[in-house]
């Protein structure tokens, strides 16, 4: 882990006057590292279902290693917020462009780390602990990478293109997830279930630093935003910006948050946990299953795009309604659709939730974004959506797990329905900030 206020430094003095971005590079930067980050987040994801159960908990209880194991994947929410204040603040202080590097450099070390991680066969209970710590670092990166390149993207933008632009670093999670389901397929092909247990599962860790090293280079060819460099030539800083989006913002930081928690609890309730319930309770293969999830990742990327176009031309806050109101509708049909014991009607109900999902998660970033000034935006649009993280994520996997073995997989419907009904009111309640945005 690398101490943020040294990187911080380091990449100030590295930063010379220059012309403005050009468009291509600024998209670049904003796709890039979010495609990394991403990857190395749902890398973790994968294997804490398929490989993690097994390696780094005790063997005795299948059921109970998952749980703990899903509770290290759920660690890292709790990671973001603490994240989102701490590179927040350097980036509402000192500028985006360092703050992004700092957390490029926070989170690529920590994904290395953990595919270098001994099992616990070999260490004992040093394995899980390890473990937890390098999934903590994991989430504290994140939770500073996904404000500084939403703002990246946005505040570059020109107007009537606010949302254009600022989906394309929410393009990173297809991208990123795309390649990591790829990935991890293409070794349960090429490898042995042994071989991949043993070591085969570490490769995507340790190749992230390849990824790492490009994201740093596209990094460091970027220049300031505008919207900073305003702050900075009015001196207007503000000194403590979480103390600040808390006191003075408490409403867009409240609604603003539970706006963001269904595209959180969607999306992990159609990776995380249909893949957990799809090869053990359904039947599926990791095989296929890896396959269907891979096929509806590609809408989760077609419907990004087409909910930004349509946020900049009816409104952001318009389209985050309807994309609610769709999701509430196919929480009802969740428990007929995934649990049909037709593959081809498995496959149907994880397209239409991820590019649901899509369409959700396109306007989002930029929508945070806008309802903050920019004195503290990176620290309030990075807060609301890691502190949506924990509302939304973190216990998603294991809690709908439990729904549905008590339960049934109806009341996974109905959980879903439940987090869409509380977004839709939300957006609804700060539609105006969010259509508008306090700067433009």
């Amino acid at each position: 882990m690398f101490d943020v206020q040294i990187i911080l430094s380091v990449n100030l003095m590295t930063i010379k006057p220059a012309q403005a971005n050009p468009v291509r590079r600024i998209l670049t930067a904003s796709l890039i590292g979010t495609t990394i980050e991403f990857f190395d987040f749902y890398i973790y994801a994968t294997a804490a279902v398929l490989v993690f159960p097994k390696l780094f908990f005790p063997a005795a209880d299948p059921a109970s290693a998952t749980l703990q194991s899903l509770a290290t994947f759920a660690l890292a929410f709790f990671a973001r917020p603490l994240g989102a204040a701490l590179f927040g603040h350097f980036g509402d202080r000192k500028g985006r462009k360092a703050t992004l590097v700092a957390a490029l450099m926070t989170m690529g070390p920590s994904t290395v780390a953990i595919g270098l991680l001994p099992s616990y066969q070999s260490i004992g209970i040093l394995a899980p602990i390890l473990l937890s710590i390098f999934r903590f670092g994991q989430g504290l990166g994140l939770g500073g990478e996904w404000g500084g390149a939403v703002l990246l993207a946005t505040e570059n933008a020109p107007p009537g293109k606010k949302a254009w632009y600022g989906m394309f670093p929410q393009l990173g999670a297809p991208i990123g997830f795309l390649l990591s389901s790829a990935i991890f397929f293409i070794l349960s092909e090429t490898l042995t279930d042994a071989d991949f247990l043993s070591w085969g599962w570490r490769i995507p860790f340790i190749a992230s630093a390849l990824l790492v090293w490009v994201g740093l280079y596209v990094r460091l060819k970027i220049t300031e935003t505008p919207d900073f460099e305003k702050v900075k030539e009015q001196k207007a800083q503000v000194k403590v910006p979480v103390l600040d989006v808390f006191v003075k913002h408490t409403k867009a930081i409240v609604l603003g948050t539970i706006a963001t928690i269904t595209t959180f609890l969607l999306f992990y309730l159609m990776t995380v946990f249909t893949l957990s319930w799809g090869t053990t309770h359904l039947g599926y293969s990791r095989h296929s299953f890896l396959i269907g999830q891979m096929i509806s990742v590609l809408f989760f990327g077609f419907g990004i795009p087409i909910s930004a176009l349509l946020a900049d031309k009816f409104g952001r806050a318009n389209m985050l309604m309807t994309a609610s109101a769709c999701i509430f509708i196919f929480g009802l049909f969740f428990s007929p659709l995934f649990n049909s014991g037709n593959w081809t009607v498995t496959v149907f109900c994880l397209v239409l939730g991820m590019f649901l999902m899509g369409l959700t998660y396109g306007p989002i970033g930029t929508a945070l974004a806008g309802i903050f000034p920019a004195t503290v935006r990176y620290t309030g649009a990075s807060l609301a959506f890691t502190i949506a993280g924990i509302l939304g994520a973190s216990l998603t996997p294991a809690l709908a797990t439990k729904l549905a073995t008590d339960y049934g997989l109806h009341y996974v419907g109905y959980y879903l329905c439940l987090s869409a009904a509380l977004t839709f009111l939300a957006l609804w309640a700060s539609r105006k900030s969010i259509q508008d945005g306090v700067s433009e």
